[in-house]
This record gives structure tokens, C-alpha cells and sequence, in this order.
């Protein structure tokens, strides 16, 4: 046998572990924001689902209040830095054991683990955090809405679901005066989500 054909076992070997890696890359970037880093919309829903199953399990929704303000007065670039640094914040805010997304645009989604009954003040304190002006840009700030469930609350409800008590609880928030994050009510859901989203679209 040559050397060539002893040889080419391996070069093939090689040439397939190249491939396997490259795919790799390609599925991770295809799974995360270009923009924030967080977990895209379908890849953030698969990993919700089976925290969902944890009874401590909490559904949280965030929308950048004033988004096109900002983006009209400092500039696209602006805008971006401002995302990337709510996303930052909602993730450590969210902890090791929970997963934030973006959903797209100036709208993020979160299931964050409650052991000890502290989302409320948690949820709180993020608020405050996520309004503080951009490191790098101290004139790039504004506040973000919270509308948060808890899933024990809703034992029938899936995902999607308590991502729509999540919506309408934001869009409470984001009207009231008090401000703040706001729980979502117990009971039947309110009117339609899109018609609130549109509602507030226009209004931000």
C-alpha cells in the first residue's frame, strides 16, 4: 500500500471532524442574536418549555420603553448599544438557571427560577438596574416594562400562554404612573394581545 492511500483514511477523518465543527458553529449562531447574544426566538421557547416544569418557574416580558425616542435622538448605533446592554442586564438579572430571549425588536422574554418566593423584589430591583444609563453612553437610558407570572398560578397554561398574561401584565405596567413591574392578574386574560402590542407600538 502507498503512503498516499495509507493516508487518506485519515485526511477523510479530518475532513469530516472539520465539517462537523464548522455545522456546529453555524447551528450556535443560528440559535443566538447577532445583536445581543441571547437566544433566539425558537431556541429560547425549547429551552422555556422545560423549565416550565420546575414549580418555581416564572415568566417574565420586557419591552424597551421609548425605543424609537431613543433611536430618533442618539442614533441606530445608539439603539443598538442600549439592547445589548438591557439584554446583558436581563441576563444576569434572570440568574444561571433560568434563559432570556429575544423575541425581536425592543422586546425580550425571560423564565427565571423562584426558590424562595422573591421574584417580586427581584423583578424590582432588575427594573431599576435595566433604567440605568449605558456604561459607555451615559445619555442612552430610559425604563423597560415588566410584566411577569408565575406558572404554578396557571397550572393549565402553556408557554405561550403565560407569555400572554406576561403581555398584558407589560402593558399595564407600561401605562401606569406608579410604574414598576407589574404580576399578572389571576383569572381569564384581557381583550387581544395583538391589539394591545399594536396599541402600544404606536404609543411608545
Amino acid at each position: 500500500m502507498s503512503t498516499l492511500a495509507a493516508l487518506l483514511p485519515a485526511v477523510a477523518v479530518l475532513g469530516w471532524a472539520v465539517h462537523a465543527r464548522w455545522l456546529h458553529r453555524r447551528l450556535i449562531t443560528a440559535r443566538h442574536d447577532p445583536l445581543t447574544g441571547l437566544w433566539t426566538r425558537d431556541a429560547f421557547t425549547r429551552r422555556a418549555r422545560r423549565l416550565l416544569r420546575d414549580p418555581g418557574a416564572v415568566v417574565v416580558l420586557a419591552d424597551v420603553d421609548h425605543f424609537k425616542q431613543i433611536n430618533d435622538t442618539h442614533g441606530h448605533a445608539a439603539g443598538d448599544v442600549l439592547l445589548a446592554t438591557v439584554a446583558a442586564r436581563l441576563a444576569h438579572g434572570t440568574g444561571a438557571g433560568g434563559v432570556v430571549g429575544r423575541l425581536g425588536g425592543d422586546e425580550f422574554a425571560a423564565v427565571l427560577i423562584d426558590r424562595d418566593g422573591t421574584a417580586a423584589d427581584r423583578l424590582h430591583t432588575l427594573a431599576r438596574i435595566l433604567a440605568r444609563p449605558v456604561d459607555t453612553a451615559p445619555d442612552v437610558h430610559t425604563t423597560v416594562s415588566l410584566g411577569w407570572v408565575r406558572a404554578a398560578d396557571h397550572p393549565g397554561d402553556e408557554l405561550s400562554a403565560l407569555l400572554r398574561r406576561a403581555d398584558e401584565a407589560m402593558y399595564a405596567a407600561k401605562r401606569s404612573s406608579r410604574g414598576g413591574p407589574r404580576r399578572a392578574r389571576l383569572g381569564r386574560m384581557l381583550g387581544s394581545v395583538a391589539g394591545r402590542r399594536h396599541r402600544r407600538r404606536g404609543a411608545a
